[in-house]
């Protein structure tokens, strides 16, 4: 046998191998749940609630990862919570297609801490946000809609805001309104965030927020090495803020990789080197 027989017979074996070890990539990038430890907090931050533990959970899309979603309730349990927060995405459907499965997820996770949620660009793009809204205030779900809420005890506490989406009401009020308010409420306290987009770093900066929680770019969707992200809705091509702290002035703006969703706009692509993720933060004092 000739060498140059040996060596084609040799590409359908090595094909083979290479389209195992890809499928095995994007099965283990799609189905299997991490999670992610994050510190974030400054000197406004009350003693008294330094090493508060949140779980942050973003474009969640309705996703089931094993029976009854056993998974991410599993990781979120195990992350031990005082709070958990929701910063948009948790559906993309038709109400009919996806109400049971909000009323089986949001008592499950109720039941560990209490919830915080604010809107992302999908749950008004399906068109029953205000039910969605109704649904999870039944279950105690504060859901914060250009509004804010103090957690902690008498004068040591933070403010928790959150804002719709700007998917939402064309005359909803604007962040910077929320912000004045909640200076003028709570002067000099530490503020946190809620939101669905990660490209406003400059807005909260400006702004003079402390820290915010927000999602929307699925991690970038495809990670390689020395990028943040292949693509993400709306960025294009290699977007600036995908996954992980960053930082602006005194704003830390933590971005979530999310848990569901696949695609980037048209763009049918799947999760690579980019794992569901529950976020997992701990608040500290300098």
């Amino acid at each position: 046998m000739s060498k140059t027989t040996r060596k084609r017979r040799r590409w359908p074996w090595i094909l083979l191998i290479l389209a195992l070890i890809a499928a095995v990539i994007i099965i283990d990038g799609n189905t299997r749940i991490v999670t992610e430890e994050f510190t974030l907090g400054d000197a406004r931050l009350p003693e008294s609630l330094e090493g508060l533990r949140i779980v942050h959970l973003s474009d969640v899309h309705a996703a089931t990862f094993g029976k009854n979603n056993d998974k991410p309730i599993a990781a979120i349990r195990e992350a031990k919570p005082d709070i958990i927060c929701v910063t948009g995405d948790l559906v993309d459907g038709e109400r009919s297609e996806q109400e049971p499965w909000v009323r089986e997820f949001i008592p499950a996770i109720v039941k560990i801490a209490p919830v915080y949620y604010v809107s992302g660009n999908h749950e008004w793009a399906a068109g029953w946000a205000r039910e969605l809204f109704s649904i999870l205030r039944e279950y105690g779900v504060t859901v914060l809609r250009n509004e804010f809420v103090t957690y902690g005890r008498g004068d040591d506490y933070i403010v928790i805001a959150g804002v719709d989406d700007p998917n939402g009401l064309r005359d909803q009020k604007p962040p910077a309104k929320v912000v004045e308010e909640i200076n003028e409420a709570h002067p000099g306290k530490y503020v946190l965030m809620l939101a669905h987009r990660d490209t406003e770093l400059d807005m909260w900066s400006e702004l003079g927020v402390d820290a915010v929680l927000c999602g929307h770019a699925h991690g970038g969707l495809v990670r390689l090495p020395f990028t943040d992200g292949l693509v993400a809705p709306g960025q294009g091509l290699f977007p600036t803020w995908t996954a992980g702290i960053y930082e602006q002035g005194g704003t830390q703006m933590l971005v979530s990789r999310g848990i569901g969703g696949t695609a980037a706009g048209p763009i049918p692509l799947p999760r690579i080197f980019n794992n569901p993720e529950v976020v997992a933060v701990t608040l500290q004092r300098p």
